[in-house]
């Protein structure tokens, strides 16, 4: 957990350039330190980024604003869901191997807390509103998922004693939530997903709309800061779509080509980024929200994808973080991109 990489503090990751100019080849000794790949979250303050390696892994990678890896955290069992804390000091960590969430200390990059989730419970996903950390768990895909709830300030801090929302799932459900109250959780992996918004007052859920209108193989969804559109995007779409999250009307659609598998929209809300698993010219497309044409389509290394969830914004909007993977292969490759809004390349 202390381990701080040595060897690999050196690695310099590749920066991801425009369609417009040819792009970047990378190395191997260029990818993180990681066996696989779990989740990606951003601390604007201190200009670092957090990578987990995902539920066969044991660490999350911290990078610096260009890609440079500072510091690996080892001992994080099955490192996968990560959530940034509300005053921003913490990152928590899902251990999907290791029955709990950690909390990493963005100043120190040192683990400062551990709580359990119980025995078998494999927490995996994660998302917060205000003081409390939701998670999606569930080890097996037999309907015997849930979402929890961990309150630091609460006694007991986790609760995995209800099934909050009042709904199951087939495995652990994909969270997603903005302030001031609102969370939304998708199915994965089924022919066809069902997403459910819930509005988080009081310490609990209260369930509002309920709809599959995201199609099947959901991968990724991603909730404006308003939380006033939510963006889904599925494998068996060539677009990424958005709802209005009251009652899950259209509110548009952004064609990205076949399986898109990540989306993220910008933290002031106009612009929102997707990737697709498969390899080819446009890996990663910007839109304007409401736009027709992308302004910007990106390429990762010509025999690499998107990681599914792969695409995070910096909190300033100025740089759009893109992890890919090897077509054939899991290691991970951390790629950046500037001023991903800028239409003149």
């Amino acid at each position: 957990m202390r381990n701080t990489g040595g060897a690999v503090a050196a690695l310099v990751l590749s920066a991801v350039v425009a369609l417009a100019a040819p792009a970047a080849r990378a190395t191997d000794h260029d990818r993180l330190p990681l066996p696989g790949y779990g989740d990606i979250v951003v601390d604007q303050a201190r200009q670092r980024v957090f990578v987990s390696g995902g539920p066969t892994s044991n660490g999350v990678v911290v990078t610096d604003f260009r890609g440079r890896v500072t510091k690996r955290i080892d001992g994080q069992s099955g490192a996968t869901g990560l959530a940034l804390s509300a005053d921003g000091k913490s990152v928590y960590v899902a251990l999907a191997a290791g029955d709990a969430i950690s909390v990493l200390s963005t100043e120190t990059l040192t683990e400062t807390a551990r709580y359990s989730t119980g025995p078998q419970t494999c927490p995996t996903h994660l998302a917060r509103t205000g003081g409390a950390v939701w998670f999606g768990y569930g080890c097996e895909a037999d309907w015997q998922a849930k979402i929890g709830k961990l309150d630091p300030a609460a006694t007991p801090p986790v609760d995995t004693g209800k099934p909050y929302g009042g709904a199951t799932y087939q495995r652990a459900p994909l969270l997603a939530s903005a302030e001031p109250g609102t969370l939304v959780a998708g199915q994965l992996s089924l022919s066809l997903s069902t997403v459910r918004v819930f509005s988080a007052n009081g310490g609990d859920l209260t369930a509002g709309t309920t709809g599959d209108v995201v199609g099947a193989s959901l991968n990724d969804l991603a909730l404006s800061a308003d939380a006033a559109t939510l963006y889904s995007a599925s494998g068996s779409r060539d677009h990424v779509e958005a709802f209005a999250p009251d009652d899950l009307s259209r509110r548009g659609a952004y064609r990205t080509g076949p399986r898109p598998d990540a989306v993220a929209v910008s933290p002031d809300g106009g612009h929102v980024a997707a990737g697709v698993a498969t390899s080819g010219e446009d890996d990663v497309v910007v839109y304007q929200v409401g736009g027709t044409l992308p302004v910007k389509a990106i390429q990762v290394e010509r025999t690499e994808v998107v990681a599914t969830r792969g695409v995070a914004w910096s909190g300033d909007g100025k740089r759009l973080f893109v992890v890919s993977q090897p077509a054939d292969g899991t290691q991970p490759r951390l790629n950046v991109v500037t001023d991903p809004t800028d239409d003149r390349d």
